[in-house]
């Protein structure tokens, strides 16, 4: 019912002749909160002036591309993913990256009703919408940014689409063999590594610990034998010393 509702909302949206629009039928899908965007083919995409962001004009829905992945913002959540059809996974308001939260509203194509009254070219004001328990726990989080380069578009998804759209599974698979980005923003790697399955990096088991422990013991015995060399050369350079200091002392009798 909510999916034919939207559907039908989207319809009724008044099109520009001059631009050809992708509309984008959006539903919740229980469970996995993941939701369904229709994109027949790969969308234009085109940078956010003097962000590490681009946006898509075309789609009329609130569609970005930052640090390696697509994001949606529909109604009061953001949405993640690896390729620009989807699965789409629900990114908590904790973890949404900073550079993605300061994006001006002029660049949402369908910007929610509480966005109403809004300056257009500064960012939402999510503190002031999610309140000051959100507030407190992303503190500065609309500070100015320092520039960061902006990550390569993945064009190697154009090919795919309709019914060569790849499924989850190789869809990671032509990502590595194809695109190979690494995300700069921490939060975005600890998302991928959500989506992929892994776990974050300290819960990998006791493995690196031991490593670590290791390491730590070969670091303890290297100064130990760092410090009973030094002393053995002390030990060495003092009776040395005192022989050196005997023969002189001879060589002065014999004179």
């Amino acid at each position: 019912m909510y999916r034919a509702l939207i559907t039908l909302a989207l319809l009724g949206t008044p099109v520009a002749p001059a631009v050809a629009q992708v509309d984008i039928g959006i539903g919740i899908n229980l469970p996995g909160v993941n939701i369904g965007i229709n994109l027949p083919a790969y969308p234009q995409l085109v940078a956010v002036p003097g962000r590490p962001v681009y946006y898509a004009p075309q789609v009329q829905g609130n569609y970005f591309f930052y640090d390696g992945l697509y994001w949606v913002l529909e109604g009061d959540d953001w949405y993640s993913s690896g390729w620009y059809n989807g699965p789409w996974n629900r990114v908590g308001r904790e973890a949404v990256p900073v550079y993605v939260l300061q994006i001006p509203v002029r660049y949402y194509r369908r910007p929610p009703s509480y966005f109403s009254g809004w300056q257009r070219d500064a960012a939402p004001r999510w503190g002031d919408h999610w309140g000051p328990q959100w507030q407190d726990s992303r503190r500065h989080w609309d500070r100015r940014t320092p520039p960061i380069p902006r990550a390569p578009l993945p064009m190697y998804q154009r090919p795919y689409a309709g019914e060569r759209y790849p499924d989850r599974e190789q869809q990671w698979d032509l990502n590595d063999r194809r695109y190979r980005f690494q995300p700069r923003d921490a939060q975005v790697r600890n998302i991928v590594r959500e989506q992929r399955g892994m776990p974050p990096p300290a819960e990998r088991g006791d493995a690196p610990r031991d490593n670590r422990s290791d390491r730590n013991d070969r670091n303890d015995r290297n100064d130990r034998n760092d410090r009973s060399d030094r002393n053995d050369r002390s030990d060495r350079n003092d009776r040395n010393d005192h022989d050196n200091r005997g023969q002189d002392r001879k060589a002065e009798r014999q004179k």
